[in-house]
């Protein structure tokens, strides 16, 4: 084994660390707002929210994301470019990991929310009610943040599953951490290598995130 390619090559592992940390950063923000309103949608009473909110939720957790990364890059993202932009060449590969990753992480934060909120004692929201606040007040201001506490392990967890999960952006050359793997095993024909230091980064980014960032908010937002 041949060390020394990790090095020769460190500035594109140092890019495709930076576009890994970016994608998952976004696809996190992009998710969570995203999944916040389908979750919202999904308990509405009214059915023109509720059915496609279910519809979308129910699609992208039961597809691979694989097979939807590969869909909104080759056929979703070039119709709609080309609708809006005729002749003008498509984004580049990292929108379309983005948006990909963005989309699927909805669906699963959509769920997880549903879930912390129907957890909290109905009464709270009568007794907001009660007191003259509108339904969307109350979910704003009594039941989302009592939820969000019960919800950090779970939304911990999807986080670190996004982390990981973006490296099956590497079939469309989105150039993040996998694909310099990749990329660096086939110009150099060294296997063990560049694979190996892709997976003790991935293990040092997932104990951040665990250990650091999600126990530091848990301990933070705990209520004990």
């Amino acid at each position: 084994m041949d060390w020394s390619v990790v090095y020769d090559y460190r500035e594109m592992f140092f890019r495709g660390f930076l576009n890994t940390i970016m994608l998952t950063a976004i696809a996190t923000v992009a998710g969570t707002l995203l999944g916040l309103f389908i979750c919202l949608g999904k308990m509405s009473s009214k059915k023109w929210l509720r059915w496609p909110s279910a519809v979308y939720v129910e699609l992208f957790r039961g597809t691979p994301m694989l097979v939807q990364i590969l869909l909104i890059h080759f056929a979703v993202i070039p119709s709609i470019w080309e609708a809006f932009f005729p002749g003008q060449k498509s984004p580049e590969a990292i929108y379309s990991g983005m948006i990909a990753l963005s989309l699927n992480a909805a669906a699963y934060i959509a769920e997880i929310f549903r879930a912390g909120i129907q957890s909290i004692d109905p009464g709270q929201m009568e007794a907001a009610r009660s007191l003259g606040m509108t339904k969307g007040m109350a979910m704003r201001l009594i039941l989302i943040p009592q939820a969000f506490t019960r919800m950090l392990p779970a939304l911990g967890n999807e986080f670190i599953s996004l982390l990981k999960d973006s490296s099956l952006t590497a079939v469309i050359a989105t150039p993040e951490l996998n694909y310099a793997a990749m990329s660096v095993a086939k110009s150099t024909f060294e296997r063990y290598p560049p694979y190996l230091t892709e997976a003790a980064i991935y293990l040092v980014l997932t104990l951040f995130l665990s250990r650091v960032v999600v126990r530091g908010l848990e301990k933070k937002y705990s209520t004990r």
